[in-house]
């Protein structure tokens, strides 16, 4: 295990913040902070042996039980009537989520490019997406030859047998003879667990319309983690804005379904009258004693967020309302962070953002501001659908010991304007 994979674990199996991590293994938080980071990076430092030996002896009756428990735990966690398929956020539990984190930690470094793993080599991924995608067909894709797997895609209604008549159960079984995995995408409710109930082979539901996104939710709570590991910071207890398109957002349907695992959460839902937040997914986070306060005004709302989550509003779902974009006033930019919100907070979105003139969404002035993590975050869906592929298909327990050096020269940081985290805790990324 990478000396970064090694404290990580050690934080999160002892649910310690850097601050307190630190203070247990008797340094400052600036040496944790350079131990954590990639082995690429400039402020790099490697531990002395004597703690890597104390945080492993402190790890050990942790980690001992992990390492039987975790491969098999996450696989029988993720069922989709009694399948290895991850069709809502409802099949998972928070130490499952864990448990695939952890996971997701140790592939950090295959996502880095710092590491290859072939343990999916000579698997064949069918990537079904019957609604436009960028980011979640290429992540998938990405993941599952970043694991040795090949991938077969296809996009659009056009260019299917779906146009002709075919059913969504023929289509699905069709597929498996051809195929190890699938990950459907589709504009209609409902539509990928009739997928699901045709295949028995592993499945992921990656946007089922209005429905869920349940991969989406686990790179955005994974993000939210590591970003609060940085700042020492806590998910139980902290307060989590969503902003936008709360109706047919489904990012945001599966996330607080996700959030609502965690304990003393602050929810605040943010939204233009006629698209807030379905009435159950609140009802359901409130019954678990987590706070929700509805808001139709931006600004002051703001004032207590840890995490600002903001989305788009989802015009290709929209059936008869009038509304065509946010307020002015709705728009999250540099003005309204620097008036309304903390210094620390941490500004997310699913992408794709509307960076056109008029549209009011997340404003591209907060493109150089290191609040803004929405390049971290869906860097951060490399790592999590690995973990999910290799945990679906069984090869959880592999993932460490297959891992070799990659010969390829690979960059430090990914983007030229990729925003350093000074200021915030962190020297570099």
């Amino acid at each position: 295990m990478s000396q970064q994979s090694l404290l990580r674990a050690a934080m999160r199996r002892m649910t310690l913040t850097r601050e307190v991590f630190a203070t247990r293994l008797g340094v400052s938080r600036r040496a944790l902070d350079t131990w954590l980071l990639p082995d690429g990076s400039k402020e790099h430092r490697s531990m002395p042996d004597v703690v890597e030996r104390f945080v492993t002896e402190i790890l050990q009756h942790h980690e001992e039980a992990a390492q039987r428990t975790d491969a098999q735990a996450t696989q029988l966690e993720i069922r989709f009537e009694d399948k290895p398929q991850l069709v809502s956020i409802g099949q998972l539990n928070r130490d499952a989520v864990e448990n695939l984190f952890h996971l997701a930690d140790q592939l950090q470094p295959v996502a880095r490019r710092q590491k290859v793993c072939r343990v999916l080599e000579g698997a064949v991924l069918a990537n079904l997406f019957f609604e436009a995608s960028t980011r979640t067909r290429i992540s998938f894709g990405a993941a599952f030859c970043r694991l040795g797997g090949a991938v077969l895609d296809t996009t659009g209604f056009t260019f299917s047998s779906i146009a002709k008549g075919e059913s969504l159960y023929d289509t699905s079984r069709v597929i498996s003879g051809y195929a190890d995995a699938m990950v459907i995408r589709h504009p209609e409710q409902g539509s990928v667990a009739e997928f699901a109930r045709a295949t028995n082979l592993p499945l992921i539901n990656a946007g089922d319309g209005p429905g869920e996104h349940p991969s989406q939710a686990l790179l955005d709570l994974y993000t939210i983690e590591q970003e609060f590991e940085r700042l020492g910071k806590r998910l139980d207890g902290a307060c989590i804005a969503m902003v936008g398109d709360l109706k047919y957002g489904r990012t945001v349907h599966s996330l607080i379904r996700l959030l609502s695992l965690y304990r003393n959460l602050r929810i605040d839902l943010i939204s233009p009258e006629g698209l807030e937040m379905p009435g159950h997914f609140v009802e359901a986070a409130a019954a678990l004693g987590h706070e929700i306060r509805t808001h139709t005004q931006l600004g002051a709302s703001l004032k207590e967020a840890d995490v600002v989550y903001a989305t788009r509003i989802q015009k290709e779902r929209l059936t008869g309302e009038a509304i065509e974009g946010y307020r002015p006033d709705f728009q999250i930019n540099q003005a309204t962070l620097d008036t309304w919100a903390k210094p620390d907070v941490i500004v997310m979105h699913p992408l794709p953002r509307d960076s056109r003139p008029g549209a009011n969404d997340l404003s591209a002035d907060l493109n150089h501001d290191a609040r803004l993590a929405i390049f971290r975050q869906t860097d951060q869906g490399i790592p999590i659908r690995m973990a999910v592929f290799a945990s679906l298909l069984g090869v959880a327990d592999q993932v460490v010991r297959a891992q070799r050096d990659a010969p390829w020269r690979h960059p430090a940081q990914l983007g030229p304007d990729d925003a350093s985290f000074y200021g915030l805790g962190c020297p570099e990324l």
